[in-house]
């Protein structure tokens, strides 16, 4: 589906929403400060492709979206993780699979050593997705859009599902159409990408060839450690486990 094509259907679905108030977006919305090490910006990250035919569209167009930012780059290139998602160092493996009824319907996963992101996984579960519920353009791609978002350190700028969307897919909504939509980055997003990124580091982790010493494939929620935030009732949550010597893994999960 290409990105003008996406609108042309998203046109087609018309949904009313009555608007009481305009919400304000956050104006920092780092997660924890967490960020790839690099020398210079902008700087090219690899997104890996691991999808299946229905998934691929969305990615590129989230690709795309988010390299409009300043200070990042993102190349979606052939995947290396298999269907548990292996993660591998100095980039984001991207993934689907029927990963059965557990409850979560994406997953977002950083490893970090300190306040530096040394590798990724974004999971999205077709055992929801392929449910009436899900299985739409709209939130196929707001979910895809956020859960890539979240690998390069942003964290929602609302997680609030019943107010009147923000206008990005780093936005909570039960309606990824809006009025505005939710399916694309905003202003806010890019700005805080900027801030994010502003100071260079002396080392990069970007493309870099080890990753974290913890284990590149944690699928189970059993898996995730200990629940650090929940937000809006526990549809979302963020869970992290140390591993000891600085190393940990952050997981970022959206409730179906």
């Amino acid at each position: 589906m290409s990105q003008s094509s996406r609108r042309t259907t998203a046109g087609l679905i018309v949904l009313a929403l009555a608007i009481a108030f305009q919400t304000i977006p956050s104006a920092n919305h780092s997660w924890n400060g967490y960020h790839w090490a690099r020398t210079a910006n902008p700087f090219t990250l690899y997104l890996g492709d691991n999808l299946s035919s229905a998934w691929k569209d969305f990615l590129n167009i989230a690709s795309s979206d988010w390299s409009q930012s300043t200070v990042l780059d993102t190349v979606v290139v052939s995947g290396q993780a298999k269907r548990n998602c292996r993660a591998t160092a100095g980039r984001v493996e991207v993934c689907n699979a029927a990963y059965g009824s557990n409850g979560w319907l994406g997953v977002a996963q950083i490893w970090v050593s300190g306040s530096h992101i040394s590798q990724g996984t974004v999971k999205m579960n077709d055992t929801y997705f392929n449910t009436s519920t899900y299985n739409k353009p709209e939130w196929r791609q707001m979910v895809m859009c956020q859960e890539v978002g979240h690998t390069f350190g942003l964290d929602h700028q609302d997680t609030n599902f019943s107010n009147t969307n923000l206008g990005t897919c780093m936005d909570y909504t039960n309606n990824p159409l809006g009025p505005p939509s939710n399916l694309d980055p905003n202003k806010h997003d890019y700005d805080e990408l900027v801030t994010i990124y502003t100071h260079l580091d002396s080392t990069t982790t970007v493309g870099a060839a080890t990753g974290s010493s913890a284990p590149a494939a944690l699928d189970n929620p059993s898996e995730w450690g200990q629940l650090m935030k929940v937000s809006h009732g526990g549809k979302t949550q963020v869970f992290e486990r140390d591993f000891g010597n600085g190393h940990h893994v952050v997981t970022f999960v959206i409730w179906a």
